[in-house]
């Protein structure tokens, strides 16, 4: 895909949505690194259902590491790996506490070394906290990339690094959220709705999929 066509695609996502926003409800940093936390191999409307019922009543590092593991359980049961979340998210509160003041770190190193949080984690808290121009790639993501020829890559990291490479530097503080929902709301897995998909002849998937007549 040449660079003219993906600046046609990436100003018709910014014409439809200009200002386009994470679908996990946060009102904070801090929240919003603790959604992104729980949110893996889950949905984000899962994750919203326990943490409506988590944040007003713990949503801060101590109130969440006062719960303890078995109180933060009872709130995020419902969402997958809780488990293991509720371990990660307990410990990185304690970190946060006890190296950072309480307060979510602006930096990707200092990010990456909290429990269960990964490359794409302090990329989506670095882009939607706190206005860095990172691209977190999950599996829409790298799945609208690969799919429409517009940054190919064989895993996550190789499309992160293609994007970075060749989204111009005035849509890479949004793309992340444009590329995410167009692969929710559009360009599906199992069957993408290419008939009504606006990016559709900038698209360069061969088989594409259309309704029945």
């Amino acid at each position: 895909m040449n660079a003219e066509k993906r600046r046609q695609i990436l100003e018709r996502l910014r014409e439809n949505n200009p200002h386009p926003e994470t679908e996990l409800n946060f009102s904070s940093p801090f929240e919003l690194l603790v959604a992104v936390t729980l949110s893996a191999q889950a949905t984000d409307v899962s994750v919203n259902k326990a943490t409506d019922k988590l944040f007003p009543v713990a949503n801060t590092p101590q109130a969440i590491w006062d719960l303890g593991v078995d109180g933060l359980k009872e709130y995020i049961k419902t969402i997958g790996l809780f488990n293991s979340k509720a371990e990660n998210v307990n410990k990185l509160c304690r970190i946060l506490l006890d190296k950072h003041e309480g307060e979510v770190p602006e930096s990707r190193e200092a990010l990456e070394a909290l429990p269960g949080v990964g490359r794409k984690t302090a990329n989506v808290v670095l882009n939607t906290a706190f206005g860095w121009p990172t691209i977190a790639v999950d599996t829409h993501i790298f799945r609208v990339s690969n799919r429409t020829k517009f940054a190919m890559g064989k895993d996550v990291v190789a499309v992160e690094q293609k994007l970075e490479k060749v989204v111009p530097k005035e849509f890479k503080v949004d793309v992340h959220h444009w590329l995410i929902l167009h692969g929710r709301y559009t360009c599906l897995a199992r069957k993408p709705r290419c008939g009504s998909c606006m990016i559709e002849d900038l698209c360069e998937f061969k088989d594409k999929v259309y309704p029945e007549e």
